[in-house]
């Protein structure tokens, strides 16, 4: 099967950028599964348990853009394609201006909670076994909610058909986060607070340098300005984006409110299991995602060219990678236990259970990227953010089925459960937009 046709300069780049994100994110996936044992080894199954869920609530922190980053990034693209560079630069410059207004509250605000609050009971710790947690989460979100506006670059180039860059730059900050956690496991000085820093100032030091290479050497054309700060622009990018905040907020509900749920319905010690489960497993969705990113962008490009028969072989494609993707997951969770061993040792006790919950809930997340990269890249958000209702339920929905049953993996269950009706409607309106069928509700 001729898996790449090289028919324009747009296939062509994305293949070009596909395989240089295999590397790129296979180095990633490689430092995460090191950074696993290390951190674990540095901090134990409990304090680990604890950095996984306040990690959980930086992500949270860390997505609320209202969607800016993917506006900007489908916007960049668009004027990109019809050579209007001073509005590529006007809604880089206002996409800025609008992160700083956002985080600059949000990180007053989670200062004061995290000072005034009995963030040990928040978080259902013993105060005992981290007597350092407050300082430890205070670092984290300062970190965090400076690293928020910086990593804007990492959309820029998405929007530049260029997402090798962008996960080039996240995987130097992961690199850096290990490098540093194995120097302070070696020197005796791994503490909660240290491996809290070291985790929360890498990705930042890696953007920090890459803000001047960016804008004043790579793309001096697309140098914010103040003086290009633009209210009608940045209110039209804040229409497209909030839409695609509000669809990350539905998957992050699920995917990030684990961590504290397992904490609270069960004990921060059971975190440590389902992340290394979900760690291990996910190296497919990571693979996955490395193919599907590149499509996103180039959907954009090709829909305002209205090259519709260059998606519908881009789909055929993905038909054939999602069967390899279930083939794989299978394989995965089969061999799974001799890889835990060698992986953690006996460090830590992953029930084979909970891999055969993890490799089904990854599967879904894949077929869900599989159509709604597409749908994201046409637009198509409308009927994405009616099915966001299914993922708020999951909170009730988990209270219920985990205070009733007390298993974990009836907790995971109901998380497959929660995200299947939006990937059968994603299918539905990608079939019929691409065979030019869709009609009310269906259309873009």
């Amino acid at each position: 099967m001729n898996f790449i046709k090289y028919d324009n300069n747009r296939s062509i780049q994305l293949f070009k950028n596909v395989l240089a994100s295999f590397f790129i994110k296979g180095w990633s996936a490689l430092v995460v599964l090191m950074m696993v044992p290390i951190t674990l080894s540095c901090l134990g199954e409990y304090q680990n348990g604890v950095w996984l869920t306040i990690s959980s609530i930086l992500v949270w922190i860390d997505q609320m853009d209202i969607g800016l980053g993917n506006g900007l990034r489908n916007r960049l693209t668009i004027h990109i394609a019809h050579g209007n560079t001073k509005e590529a630069r006007q809604i880089v410059s206002s996409t800025i201006a609008m992160l700083i207004c956002i985080i600059f509250p949000i990180m007053i605000l989670s200062i004061l909670f995290i000072w005034n609050t009995d963030i040990y009971s928040f978080l259902n710790v013993i105060p005992e076994r981290i007597p350092e947690l407050r300082v430890a989460f205070l670092c984290a979100v300062i970190l965090v909610c400076i690293t928020f506006v910086l990593k804007i670059i990492g959309n820029v180039y998405m929007g530049m058909q260029l997402p090798a860059v962008s996960n080039f730059l996240l995987a130097m900050g992961q690199t850096i986060a290990l490098i540093l956690t194995v120097i302070l496991y070696h020197t005796g000085n791994g503490s909660f607070l240290l491996i809290v820093i070291a985790n929360c100032i890498s990705p930042l030091l890696v953007y920090l340098i890459a803000y001047p290479y960016t804008f004043h050497y790579k793309y001096p054309e697309l140098s914010p300005s103040i003086r290009l700060i633009n209210l009608n622009s940045a209110l039209e990018l804040g229409n497209l984006g909030v839409k695609f905040f509000w669809l990350q907020m539905a998957g992050l509900v699920q995917f990030l409110t684990a961590n504290i749920l397992i904490s609270q319905f069960f004990s921060p010690a059971s975190v440590t299991p389902y992340q290394i489960a979900y760690r291990y497993v996910s190296i497919v969705m990571v693979a996955f995602s490395i193919i599907c990113m590149p499509f996103w962008n180039a959907t954009t490009d090709a829909y305002e060219q209205q090259d519709m028969e260059w998606i519908r072989k881009a789909n055929q494609k993905m038909n054939w990678m999602t069967l390899g993707i279930a083939a794989l997951l299978i394989i995965m969770t089969i061999v799974s236990p001799w890889v835990y061993k060698f992986w953690i040792g006996e460090d830590c006790h992953i029930p084979f259970g909970m891999t055969v919950m993890m490799a089904l809930y990854i599967f879904l997340i894949v077929q869900s990227m599989r159509y709604s990269y597409f749908l994201n890249g046409i637009g198509a958000l409308r009927l994405q953010l009616y099915m966001t209702i299914m993922t708020f339920i999951f909170i009730p929905m988990a209270w219920i089925v985990s205070t009733t049953t007390h298993n974990i993996l009836w907790f995971m269950a109901t998380m497959s459960f929660c995200i299947t009706p939006s990937i059968i409607v994603n299918m539905i309106q990608f079939n019929k937009i691409i065979h030019n069928k869709a009609e009310g509700i269906w259309k873009v």
